[in-house]
């Protein structure tokens, strides 16, 4: 079965300093951008991350300080990562999770203003876990027979996550093959920033998911202390999430939209007519 595409969508994986969001930084990223009728393109930079990569990042992904040392910053390839995957939907492996948080820093630490609102992204690794319970090497050999060479290279996962993906959809007939059907069956849940610190309730609602205040409105919150806000923003959160905490807040001073004359005299008619 074919993925049934309306616009692009870019497999992509980063390989990191570590698993901190806020802090860890990408030392190498891999794109797969897949067109609607099919052709591919694809680029895979090293990346110079203006902090020591620790002996344990480099054990699992093989990628050294020394290796790095000449290449690009994020900064320097910001411009053209963020050309690359513009209009495109996202997928990847642990990407909701992981990957897309961290790719979204990165972006905004190089003054690109990044956000997902038309976008639709998948996370082949939902599908795999909620199908088969199983890590990406694992999923390579039972979705396509094959061993995963060069695990851990951005690369090789990258195209692994694609070619799984593929797979899934001829094995599975319930999954759906529209970006949307996919999004929607890989998100284990609705959040209004990527890391999960806000996420949203049955009233699409953004809700605070840690802290004190796990489980209240943020909304609510920031009018009984408006303080938390400020604390939020000076402490050691992700930048995208600080960037929703400011857009609820600009939304809650918005000065409210005043009723129109129609809207009154249809107001008052109503009144009326259940009288």
């Amino acid at each position: 079965m074919k993925l049934n595409l309306t616009k692009p969508i870019v497999f992509f994986d980063l390989e990191t300093t570590g698993i901190n969001i806020a802090k860890d930084r990408v030392v190498e990223i891999a794109i797969l951008k897949v067109l609607p009728n099919g052709n591919k393109e694809s680029k895979t930079w090293l990346v110079n991350p203006e902090i020591e990569i620790p002996k344990e990042a480099s054990d699992i992904h093989g990628i050294t300080n020394e290796q790095v040392v000449t290449e690009p910053t994020f900064k320097e390839l910001a411009s053209q990562i963020n050309e690359m995957i513009a209009g495109c939907d996202l997928a990847g492996f642990n990407s909701n999770r992981f990957d897309i948080p961290l790719l979204a820093e990165e972006l905004m630490r190089a003054g690109i203003d990044f956000d997902m609102k038309d976008r639709k992204a998948i996370d082949v690794q939902v599908i795999f876990h909620k199908k088969e319970q199983r890590t990406l090497g694992a999923g390579y050999q039972f979705y396509c027979g094959k061993e995963l060479e060069g695990a851990h290279g951005a690369e090789a996962d990258t195209n692994a996550t694609y070619e799984i993906l593929l797979a899934q959809l001829d094995k599975y007939d319930d999954i759906g093959d529209s970006v949307d059907a996919l999004s929607e069956y890989s998100t284990h849940g609705k959040r209004a920033d990527f890391a999960g610190f806000i996420l949203m309730n049955e009233e699409d609602q953004e809700i605070f998911s840690f802290g004190k205040y796990k489980g209240r409105t943020v909304e609510d919150v920031l009018k009984e202390n408006p303080g938390y806000n400020a604390w939020i923003q000076n402490a050691d959160f992700p930048l995208y999430t600080k960037k929703v905490l400011k857009e609820i807040k600009a939304r809650m001073s918005a000065p409210k939209k005043s009723m129109s004359d129609e809207d009154k005299l249809q107001a008052l008619q109503q009144k009326f007519n259940l009288r």
